[in-house]
């Protein structure tokens, strides 16, 4: 999507004032738009709280662009691969007043984080563009994304198991085992995100569940947007929830070893996203009528156990 940029012959340094404008700006992105994640980083320390905020304002960018309504798909492209050449210039050293650019910056190099995981979240983001293209100049059509289980897995991992291995590089950790954990967990997160969008999402014309899984089923991808009978999608829904489970089990190994100070924000965002495809299992799978989610009670609640379990 974006072609090498060289170093800056001499890179730009920006002041403490600017990097805490720039912070600040990623910090009220992640509290605005990330309704589960921003309450687990709330558990972290500062510095790590503030590099979390700028990837996720990084990948707010990203997904902005590309479901940009307004804008035509050609448009949509051009402007997510300027918004990564962007993104490949700051890192490379060379002067920018974009406040997001400028903290995800100074986060890359604290935290050492590999430039080749950012352009995988933006490349995860593009592969929804790339299903638009495939289908224009058709009729308006709700499309069924993925065939099989694997394909839907490649597409999980750009875009949250790649996530997870940006965290542990934030959260700190030593051994390489934790690497494969942390993809299993952000594959958890995905399909729990999947299933709880499942209408949403096909409204819009996507259908992020396998073709292979919806003819088990008997079911077509234009009943999810429009049938209201929770029922009849029950079994479907429940399949790919077991597989959640089956990843979420990664954490129990993960926390242990991620840094002491990160242990408790781990913990405070996987129990969020499992409460919340609990949530979604004790309503039978009905995600049809209204959007499931955790009360801001519920998520407060979490959170004071994991400042607890941080002071321990």
């Amino acid at each position: 999507m974006s072609t090498a940029v060289q170093p800056a012959p001499i890179p730009f340094v920006p002041t403490d004032s600017q990097l805490a404008v720039a912070y600040s700006v990623c910090r009220r992105i992640a509290r605005t738009a990330a309704k589960n994640f921003y309450y687990a980083f709330l558990v972290l320390p500062k510095a790590k709280r503030q590099a979390l905020c700028a990837v996720y304002a990084f990948m707010r960018g990203c997904d902005d662009i590309a479901d940009d309504p307004t804008s035509p798909l050609p448009e949509r492209r051009q402007k997510l691969a300027a918004w990564l050449e962007s993104v490949h210039r700051a890192l490379a050293g060379y002067a920018t007043d974009e406040p997001v650019l400028l903290a995800l910056a100074d986060a890359q190099r604290r935290y050492k984080i590999r430039t080749e995981l950012l352009d995988q979240l933006a490349c995860g983001t593009a592969m929804d563009l790339e299903s638009e293209d495939a289908t224009r100049g058709l009729e308006p059509t709700i499309e069924v994304r993925y065939q099989t289980f694997e394909d839907l897995r490649m597409y999980c991992y750009r875009v949250a198991s790649v996530v997870g291995l940006v965290c542990i590089r934030i959260f700190g950790y030593r051994d390489p085992a934790a690497e494969p954990l942390a993809e299993r967990c952000g594959l958890a997160f995905q399909l729990t995100n999947i299933i709880r969008d499942v209408k949403e999402d096909a409204a819009m014309g996507r259908v992020y569940l396998p073709a292979e899984d919806l003819a088990k089923f008997s079911v077509s991808a234009s009943e999810l947007a429009n049938s209201t009978d929770a029922v009849r999608f029950r079994r479907l829904l429940e399949l790919e929830a077991e597989r959640a489970r089956e990843y979420y089990k990664a954490v129990e190994d993960l926390i242990p070893l991620v840094d002491e100070d990160s242990q408790p924000a781990l913990w405070a965002l996987v129990t969020i996203y499992r409460k919340l495809l609990d949530e979604i299992a004790a309503r039978q799978y009905d995600v049809f009528h209204g959007k499931v989610s955790l009360s801001v009670r519920q998520k407060l609640t979490v959170l004071g156990k994991g400042f607890l379990k941080r002071l321990m």
